[in-house]
């Protein structure tokens, strides 16, 4: 907690008392390789993990996630996992790749290419009642105990057909929210596509093929989408609504008729 002073536009002033959100540099190892430094809240790092893992294609299965260890350092935290299946050799390019990008032109393509990559299509799925968007935002603030808080942090809920939330998880990054709650889903053996993902942030292309990759058919944001992200949205026939808000959302990409 810190004491600040809140000015007003009149002039006054007046001493609170605020909480910040948490936020510290999150190594992520695989393999006795390092692949990635976050910025991220350091809570439930080890589903954090284990959904990166599964949202950046690093791993097919929640199986082929194992043994994560999280460890505190003075600098900031490191997660060590074990990789199994066709990610290692993702993984090793991965770490090719930035070994070279100080010393060669050509990963500007390649990092292109990659972007371009082409979705898988999501798995047939039922329309949605349009209620059960609303039942979970009306919801929703209660199952954020960070954000209640500090009021900074992003959130990514998994909801039944019906709205209920199933499961939440915080973090002052928003695709870090989204990771957590994939991990935790794949923790817990549930299945993404029997409902509907639930996020506070502004829908960016990084934030659909997240979803699409961890087997997601449905997809709610708070804030709108991006054009690539309505692109690959509906490459992928993930069905997609943004701008949801207690009396109204819209539907970029609602199921086919």
């Amino acid at each position: 907690m810190t004491e600040t002073t809140e000015i007003r536009p009149d002039g006054t002033r007046r001493p609170v008392t605020r909480e910040w959100v948490p936020e510290a540099p999150v190594a992520l190892e695989f393999n006795g390789l390092s692949y990635a430094v976050m910025m991220a809240t350091p809570a439930d790092l080890e589903d954090f993990a284990r959904g990166f893992a599964l949202t950046e294609g690093l791993a097919k299965t929640p199986a082929d996630v194992s043994d994560i260890a999280v460890a505190k350092t003075d600098l900031g935290w490191i997660v060590r996992a074990s990789l199994a299946g066709l990610g290692i050799e993702k993984l090793t390019e991965r770490v090719r790749t930035r070994v070279a990008e100080s010393s060669c032109g050509l990963c500007g393509i390649e990092n292109l290419e990659a972007v371009a990559r082409p979705l898988p299509k999501v798995a047939a799925h039922a329309a949605l009642d349009e209620g059960a968007i609303f039942a979970a935002l009306a919801a929703l603030r209660e199952h954020q105990p960070l954000t209640r808080k500090t009021g900074a942090a992003h959130a990514a809920a998994f909801c039944d057909e019906a709205g209920a939330i199933r499961y939440v998880r915080e973090d002052v990054g928003r695709h870090n929210a989204l990771d957590k709650l994939v991990g935790a889903l794949a923790a817990a053996g549930e299945d993404p596509a029997a409902g509907f993902i639930l996020s506070t942030a502004r829908c960016s292309y990084e934030i659909v093929e997240k979803a699409v990759r961890a087997g997601a058919t449905r997809l709610v944001t708070v804030s709108l989408p991006t054009s690539m992200a309505v692109e690959r949205a509906e490459e992928a026939q993930l069905s997609l609504w943004s701008l949801a808000r207690d009396d109204s959302v819209l539907a970029v990409k609602p199921e086919a008729e």
